[in-house]
């Protein structure tokens, strides 16, 4: 494997394996010369097992020795090292995130997670949107991991918070970094406003959308978390947006009558006036009647919703 894939693979920076290389010999046994390096899977198991140390707290240089001196038992042993040492779960054992079958991508997010490695983290985040765009990125490598974060959170109690609240955070300051300088936005098409319902804190797949929309070109107005009924009506009177999408995690307090505010707020002159489709996003809104068809249940099928919207 190259250096990036291995990267990928053990959701650790390229810059970090060379740097690693360098100071503790963990580099490729064999070197062919005129080419890039390849690791062997006999390095990659040296790697997790490295990487398995440094999650627990092991200073590299500490780690490097033991990964080494583990790689000399197996062979004395007469070990089979065809096949990486973690048998391709993420290092850690009982630390790991519960992942499933999952992108390589995905499984070194949810190791540079552990590991409260933040840069390697912010990396792999570039790199997936780059690589794959908003929408895959976050469906086939991000949500996967914060989903599973938030599952071992639960399991395993306050231990896991630091996890998931360092990656949420990094998902949103990548996801702003990356789709704030907007792109040119498309003509005729009025704003599409984004809020969370009232109490409502989780905010991050919102922000999803968000960055999905930015980079369709489409003109967006975000309010964020917990957004008042009041200043959610006042804000679409102001804008008179095409949509306003309301994202719940749990069901709204009293979500009839902020369905009735908003559907209810009316713009332009006397005679001529508009009004916005409401759409509904989150597992909260599943049991709310008026959600029916404008319920959106994931981040593909809901752009193509609001495409289909906004074609109307």
């Amino acid at each position: 494997m190259s250096t990036g894939a291995v990267a990928q693979r053990l959701g650790v920076a390229a810059g970090t394996l060379r740097s690693w290389e360098r100071r503790y010999a963990i580099g490729p046994a064999v070197h062919i010369a005129g080419t890039h390096r390849r690791w062997m899977p006999q390095d990659i198991a040296r790697l997790e097992e490295m990487c398995r140390l440094t999650a627990q707290g092991v200073p590299p240089a500490e780690a490097a020795r033991a990964a080494w001196a583990k790689a000399a038992r197996r062979f004395e042993e007469g070990a089979e090292e065809d096949t990486p040492a973690t048998g391709g779960r993420a290092p850690g054992g009982p630390a790991a995130l519960p992942l499933g079958p999952v992108r390589a991508e995905c499984r070194g997010l949810a190791r540079a997670a552990v590991r409260l490695d933040g840069d390697a983290v912010e990396a792999l985040l570039d790199r997936a949107i780059e690589d794959h765009g908003c929408v895959a990125a976050w469906e086939e490598i991000i949500a996967p991991a914060l989903h599973a974060a938030g599952r071992k959170w639960a399991s395993a109690g306050e231990r896991y918070i630091e996890v998931e609240h360092l990656l949420s955070w990094l998902v949103s300051s990548t996801l702003r970094r990356r789709y704030e300088p907007r792109l040119p936005t498309r003509e005729g098409v009025r704003p599409i406003v984004l809020a969370c319902a009232p109490e409502e804190l989780h905010s991050l797949p919102l922000e999803a959308l968000w960055a999905a929309l930015v980079e369709r070109g489409l003109p967006v107005k975000m309010f964020g978390p917990a957004f008042p009924a009041e200043a959610l009506v006042e804000a679409v009177r102001r804008v008179g947006p095409s949509l306003v999408v309301v994202w719940a995690q749990a069901r709204p307090a009293a979500a009839t009558e902020l369905v009735g505010a908003v559907e209810g707020v009316r713009w332009g002159v006397r005679g001529a006036r508009s009004r916005s489709t409401l759409l509904m996003a989150g597992p909260g809104w599943s049991s709310v009647p008026q959600a029916g068809s404008r319920l959106l249940t994931g981040l593909r099928s809901g752009l193509a919703l609001i495409e289909q919207r906004l074609a109307d």
